[in-house]
């Protein structure tokens, strides 16, 4: 009961659905948007599962969002650690990247920049992660840059290696 009139009462918990913090629901939406419903954070490594759901309320997986900073916590940027949410579909494919917190320098050169977080949206797992190759270095700052790239690749790759079922092998 008191913490049922604690969670009411303080904006900064506010909580939606599944008992995920808005700010974070909101950020999960933009990952999956026609996702209906999202799990909490669960498993190992942690991630929550975004979910479509039929006419009949029947859900069915459409991916998995996760931290970085949960799934390999040790990779750091200039400034420490570089957190942000991955989503990854059922496929293997980034359906995008939300910057969360970092100590990263700011300006034109940061990983803050929209075309940094865009040029992941669709990206395989399977494919190279490199910078300057098939990632654009937008940004000068190539301790921050390097880092982020292989946070995202790492993680995405753990992610997938733990919760997808590997594609079928071709005849």
């Amino acid at each position: 009961m008191i913490l049922a009139a604690l969670l009411m009462g303080s904006g900064s918990l506010a909580v939606g659905q599944a008992g995920i913090e808005a700010s974070v629901l909101d950020k999960l939406k933009r990952l999956f948007p026609a996702a209906a419903t999202f799990s909490p954070k669960e498993g190992e490594p942690l991630h929550f599962t975004a979910f479509a759901a039929d006419a009949r309320g029947a859900k069915t997986p459409l991916g998995y969002a996760f931290w970085t900073t949960e799934v390999v916590p040790l990779e750091r940027g200039y400034g420490g650690p570089i957190v942000m949410l991955v989503g990854l579909d059922m496929k293997g494919v980034i359906s995008g990247i939300v910057m969360g917190d970092h100590r990263e320098p700011y300006g034109n050169f940061s990983i803050d920049m929209p075309q940094f977080s865009a040029q992941f949206r669709n990206k395989d797992i399977r494919d190279p992660f490199k910078l300057g190759e098939d990632i654009d270095a937008v940004s000068r700052a190539t301790i921050t840059m390097s880092s982020a790239v292989r946070s995202i690749r790492n993680s995405a790759r753990r992610v997938a290696r733990t919760l997808l079922t590997p594609p079928a092998a071709a005849k």
